[in-house]
């Protein structure tokens, strides 16, 4: 299995067969698990946002428009904004304040402070987190940000320029004194 392509590897796996499944997870779990812990900074949240996204993938129809890893990306985020929504419904009732993400502390950071990744990206909207980790973290390009979130690449501009400019406006001043 090892020198089957992606798209071979999908097709065998959606057939029932369990090597080809075995040889795309193989290829691709760590990094699902890596944009999906980005998205969600919780590792069991991430862990069942791939688990997810690999069943997922076993009925869905990949028309060949990306890659699969790019197709599989884009399951992945999908199933993150059906959690997202479905947790949103849960917590009606509860004040805005209780759905927010604590706000950044205003004391100094010490020079020696590791950088709170994973806090900075909380402080943003769940549409810009997703631009920020698959264009940052992720390194994809706008087009196949677009591809992956189903949205025009004008749009993948526009969002990665408004979270870039929260951050700079949350986070002035944190790495004065490094």
């Amino acid at each position: 299995m090892a020198g089957d392509d992606d798209s071979s590897l999908l097709r065998g796996a959606q057939h029932g067969h369990e090597d080809a499944l075995r040889g795309l997870i193989n290829r691709h779990a760590a990094y699902l698990y890596g944009v999906a812990r980005s998205l969600t900074g919780d590792e069991h949240e991430a862990d069942d946002l791939v688990q997810e996204a690999f069943v997922a993938s076993l009925t869905a129809k990949f028309r060949a428009e990306s890659s699969v890893r790019t197709w599989l990306v884009a399951i992945l985020v999908n199933r993150s904004a059906m959690r997202r929504r479905s947790s949103k419904r849960m917590t009606i009732g509860l004040p805005d304040e209780a759905n927010q993400p604590a706000p950044p502390t205003s004391e100094p950071i010490k020079a020696d402070a590791k950088l709170d990744l994973a806090h900075m990206l909380e402080t943003l909207s769940p549409e810009f987190r997703e631009v920020v980790v698959l264009r940052e973290l992720q390194g994809m390009s706008y087009e196949q940000i677009a591809l992956t979130l189903n949205i025009p690449r004008g749009t993948v501009e526009s969002r990665l320029h408004r979270a870039r400019e929260q951050l700079k406006t949350r986070f002035k001043g944190y790495f004065d004194d490094v």
